[in-house]
């Protein structure tokens, strides 16, 4: 164990605690694996040197500069929005330019343009100078130095294409009117840039090469590849640069990144994956003596991959920084040097410390983590009978190698390989497409904010608002932070956001609710002594009981203990959860909807990410009900124990990237521990060796 330096109080933290969390890349079109990771800058400097014919200097090989940009799609790589169906350069602003109902002159979005001072809304189109029209059309965020006294006054500028992108490309379809939807087919050709050919980069930064291949080529390439690639150039005057870029492309390959190329949109990425990339990132950094927070960076590896991470998070704590890891994975708390253990459960009923020590004195202690810790794993060696079989034929999509594969009904099937290796894409993506009856619950297709709570995710917000306006006399609006009843002065968010430009916003709880969100004449009312925010700030199961009369709510409320998020608030946040609690919220939702389980067909993506084992096992009792129940249940995970409990394994490989893509073992998992061929079946046999396994075996 490292000599440990003396340790801080926690009302004393260190002053540098960079965080690296799960949250997911925005959704900025510009910004790409290879910005995310820092290796763009480096790629770009060794071309500006050493590419020939020579395109200039760094920001000429970029496609977020001018003069590196395609000028037909300004550096996005598709062209999404027809501008000449869209403009009509003729005209100025204030006559109409924008060929878009909500632009249309008198609109609140002409006004925001007429009045930004960014542009003469006098002058025709084709009369503005170039820059003035790019900005009007793609600036995004700015703070305007001299607009018109109409012009909000806090308001950020956005110009006409990233409105349009946020407000209605990016929105489902099915929650657009018919009228946005028959506006939007007007002016929308969503197609690979012809310019660029989808690079982004204008003629000369793509004629520009070293050995024969431009910077567009080296970021199309997988990571693993590139590695390759980079490794092979003989350019002496570069040789500290290149060792530098590969050093980096090591470190995303040892964090199961290897199968993503550079031009990757990072907005694409899990939240596994992001926190990945940021840890690489963090890599390249010069801090020493700093204390870093990692949350759960295990998330969405394969324990082949496990054992790699350890050695990244090593080689920062062996740099003279502090690593501090939120995780339940057992290698990596076996590999720590002190671990602390928090609980005895969830919410409320947790938040004390349990135990202080070293991972092998944890295994010992009867906490529900040292518990699970050494449990032994049960391996399902009697799988249930399938009611029938569907088959995914002549997969191609990505990596996938015009791969059939047979899934079974009625039964648990654990989806298993590498990270890269194309589970996802086989069983969320192709499964799907080609038996539209399956439903993918993924942890990033539940999108909200601060007004989403776990009530208006299952659709009961409505009825305990009508509850409590019947008990109050009052319209059910006014139990709403969302209208009547939202306080004045945070406008119902129950927070006071600070902009602060380049950093986070910073969020201060409001002092005129405290938090509540509610305004007084909200909180003046009750429902058996208890106020809207009491009702709110209260778990599903005691939230249950207070409208037990309700038949519409309690089960459904009853859901979200049984997907093991009884420790929510039912009036939390949805942006305070993390990816694999937003899974579970949506599964609840998704089963408190279905009318009859046999029909159910659930394909969920690695729905233990963020559980503490003893509620994997939970999980694991709520997949045999509703496969007792006569439901198919699909899950893409890495989680051990989850694959022993499998009926049914298909294990993808063997690699990821190129190297997967196949089908490397279908059947149960008594006969994957004999596969000498998957790797997923070699872990779980060690596995099995180290724990032992649980008597009676399923």
């Amino acid at each position: 164990m490292p000599q440990a330096h003396e340790p801080h109080r926690l009302d004393r933290p260190p002053r540098r605690l960079p965080v690296v969390d799960q949250r997911r890349f925005t959704g900025n079109a510009r910004s790409t694996v290879g910005t995310a990771s820092d290796l763009a800058p480096l790629l770009r400097l060794a071309f500006s040197r050493a590419g020939r014919p020579s395109a200039g200097f760094t920001p000429a090989y970029s496609f977020n500069d001018p003069t590196g940009m395609c000028p037909c799609c300004e550096g996005l790589g598709v062209v999404d929005i027809d501008l000449e169906a869209l403009l009509d350069r003729s005209k100025s602003l204030r006559e109409g330019a924008i060929r878009f109902p909500t632009f249309a002159p008198g609109t609140y979005r002409w006004k925001r343009l007429v009045h930004s001072g960014l542009v003469d809304a006098d002058l025709a189109l084709s009369e503005l100078p170039p820059d003035d029209l790019r900005t009007l059309l793609y600036g995004e965020g700015l703070r305007l130095a001299n607009p018109d006294p109409e012009y909000p006054a806090t308001s950020k500028f956005d110009g006409v294409m990233p409105r349009l992108r946020n407000s209605y490309l990016r929105r489902t379809p099915s929650r657009l009117t018919d009228d946005e939807r028959e506006a939007l087919a007007a002016v929308v050709t969503r197609r690979t840039c012809p310019g660029c050919a989808g690079t982004r980069l204008n003629e000369a930064a793509r004629a520009s090469l070293i050995d024969g291949r431009s910077i567009a080529d080296w970021s199309a390439l997988p990571i693993v590849e590139l590695r390759h690639v980079v490794a092979s150039v003989a350019a002496p005057a570069l040789a500290p640069l290149l060792t530098a870029v590969r050093d980096r492309l090591d470190a995303l390959d040892a964090v199961g990144l290897g199968h993503l190329s550079l031009d990757r949109d990072s907005s694409t990425l899990s939240g596994g994956e992001a926190q990945r990339v940021k840890i690489v990132r963090h890599l390249g950094s010069a801090l020493s003596d700093a204390c870093y927070v990692f949350d759960e960076p295990s998330t969405g590896l394969h324990p082949h991959d496990v054992h790699r991470l350890l050695d990244l998070l090593n080689r920062l704590r062996d740099a003279g920084n502090t690593i501090l890891v939120v995780e339940h994975h057992p290698a990596v708390i076996a590999a720590a040097d002190h671990v602390i253990d928090l609980g005895p459960r969830a919410g409320a009923l947790g938040g004390a410390v349990q135990f202080e020590g070293t991972p092998a004195e944890l295994r010992r202690t009867g906490t529900p983590t040292g518990r699970v810790l050494r449990a032994p794993i049960r391996l399902r060696r009697h799988p249930r009978t399938a009611r029938g079989t569907v088959t995914i034929a002549h997969a191609r999509a990505h990596n996938l190698r015009d791969v059939t594969a047979e899934v079974p009904l009625g039964v648990l099937t654990v989806v298993t390989g590498v990270a890269g290796s194309g589970k996802s894409t086989l069983f969320a993506s192709e499964l799907p497409r080609q038996h539209p009856g399956f439903t993918v619950v993924a942890q990033a297709s539940l999108r909200g904010g601060l007004r989403s709570t776990p009530v208006t995710v299952l659709g009961v917000a409505g009825t305990i608002r009508e509850t409590f306006g019947r008990a109050a006399g009052l319209h059910p609006s006014w139990f709403s932070p969302n209208a009547r009843g939202a306080c004045p002065v945070c406008k119902g968010k129950g927070v006071i956001i600070t902009d602060l430009a380049f950093l986070n916003d910073v969020q201060t709880t409001c002092d005129a609710c405290a938090g509540t969100r509610f305004n007084p004449t909200a909180l003046a009312a009750t429902l058996r002594s208890h106020t809207i925010a009491d009702a709110l700030a209260m778990g599903p199961a005691k939230a249950a009981a207070l409208f037990a009369g309700r038949p519409d709510v309690a089960p459904r409320l009853g859901w979200l203990e049984r997907v093991g998020l009884g420790y929510l608030s039912i009036g939390q946040s949805l942006d305070t959860m993390s990816g694999g609690e937003r899974q579970r919220l949506q599964l609840a939702r998704h089963l408190s909807d279905l009318r009859d389980p046999r029909s159910g067909r659930i394909v969920l993506d690695e729905p233990t990410a963020g559980l503490h084992g003893a509620d994997v096992d939970r999980l694991l009792a709520l997949f045999d009900d509703l496969v007792g129940e006569g439901a198919t249940v699909i899950a893409i995970e890495h989680n051990q124990r989850v694959v022993a409990h499998a009926d049914h394994v298909v294990d993808i490989g063997p690699g990821a990237g190129m190297h997967g893509g196949e089908v490397v073992f279908q059947g149960p998992p008594e006969a994957l521990i004999d596969c000498d061929s998957s790797v997923t079946g070699r872990y779980l046999r060690k596995a099995l060796d180290e724990l032992g396994e649980s008597p009676p075996s399923l």
